[in-house]
């Protein structure tokens, strides 16, 4: 699949998707906002294609006062995360705001999900292949276990979706993303590395 006909599906579905959902982003806003004051948005920098840095956009699922880089939430439980933030984990419309970011072009509808900068320095020759891609807001390691797998197994699994990237993977990916959706498992992250080294970042 071209990157400029990958550049123009991602144009088109992000520009209708925003033109459809704008007044629900103004509602999940405004409910975000009303329970715990603060920006109802987190802005973050993430490694873009070719490790570019761009700031991704979601919307904010914990306490205004919480660490932006601490550890991820192991379970629904954890009482940095909102009602409201709750709800929009589990489905998955926390990620909404990044069709902004595929609007812009900083990321694809489908890839690799964008990280930060710093955790670059920990990954072999072959995982850095990954940020030959766009970052995504869904990928292949999304639909694969997501929070069940550990960090290597969803770089490696980064890797296969550059290696075999093609617009019918594409298709399967995004047609099983919302699917798993209603399906509400894997959410929340159970062991970050096969070494048991914890970082942050919910992928």
């Amino acid at each position: 699949m071209s990157d400029c006909v990958k550049r123009l599906i991602d144009l088109t579905v992000s520009l209708a998707a925003l033109l459809v959902l704008w007044p629900v982003i103004l509602l999940i806003a405004a409910a975000v906002r009303l329970e715990s004051r603060g920006n109802p948005f987190f802005l973050q920098e993430r490694a873009g294609r070719n490790a570019k840095p761009f700031t991704m956009i979601k919307f904010r699922t914990m306490r205004a006062d919480a660490d932006p880089f601490g550890n991820s939430p192991k379970t629904s439980d954890d009482p940095r995360i909102t009602k409201t933030g709750r709800l929009l984990r589990e489905t998955s419309l926390d990620e909404l705001p990044q069709l902004v970011n595929v609007l812009k072009g900083q990321m694809s509808l489908v890839g690799p999900r964008p990280l930060y900068v710093s955790q670059i320095a920990e990954w072999n020759e072959r995982q850095k292949r990954r940020l030959e891609a766009k970052p995504g807001i869904t990928g292949l390691a999304q639909i694969s276990g997501r929070g069940s797998l550990t960090i290597e197994e969803k770089l490696e699994l980064d890797v296969e979706y550059v290696e075999t990237r093609n617009l019918i993977n594409d298709l399967k990916i995004l047609l099983r993303t919302f699917t798993g959706v209603f399906a509400k498992s894997d959410i929340y992250e159970k062991k970050y590395s096969e070494n048991q080294h914890t970082r942050s970042g919910k992928q």
